[in-house]
């Protein structure tokens, strides 16, 4: 099957199919008198394994590290139930550090104190690094009125 043929066959397009390529994800496949690349049965087998991991929050990088172990066969079930535990703890992680997020975001929230109306500067919403992991910020002292100045 040529390219598009084989794009239809695991529902991507042919860019992903070429970007998969040139990331080495899959190999390129060999080119027929014509030009035109020709896949096969494994080829569509292999692609449907990346986008079926990749649906489970594996990366590319980790489907790599994973493909070749597969296409030798010393790819057994230990390994996918770790392959699947360690992923299921790093969404763990992930899930705890939302939590810190959003009760980060809720705090900050309760501490807005400026009128809605009135324009807020820099200065006064820095925020500082809470080290959730999650690039989260709070601002205990930001949002507030700003003070007037005596003149």
């Amino acid at each position: 099957m040529n390219i598009s043929q084989f794009a239809g066959a695991c529902e991507v397009s042919t860019d992903t199919v070429r970007y998969y390529e040139k990331q080495g994800i899959i190999q390129p496949a060999p080119r027929q008198g014509n030009g035109y690349r020709k896949y096969g049965d494994a080829d569509v087998q292999t692609l449907r394994f990346v986008r079926g991991a990749q649906a489970l929050g594996f990366s590319l990088a980790e489907i790599q590290a994973i493909l070749p172990r597969l296409a030798e066969g010393k790819f057994g079930r230990a390994d996918i139930e770790q392959q699947l535990s360690n992923k299921m703890a790093q969404i763990d992680e992930h899930m705890r550090q939302l939590k810190i997020l959003k009760k980060e975001l809720q705090a900050t929230f309760a501490l807005l104190t400026c009128k809605p109306e009135l324009p807020v500067t820099t200065m006064q919403s820095t925020a500082t690094d809470s080290g959730s992991g999650a690039g989260a910020a709070v601002a205990k002292k930001a949002f507030k009125k700003p003070v007037a100045k005596k003149r």
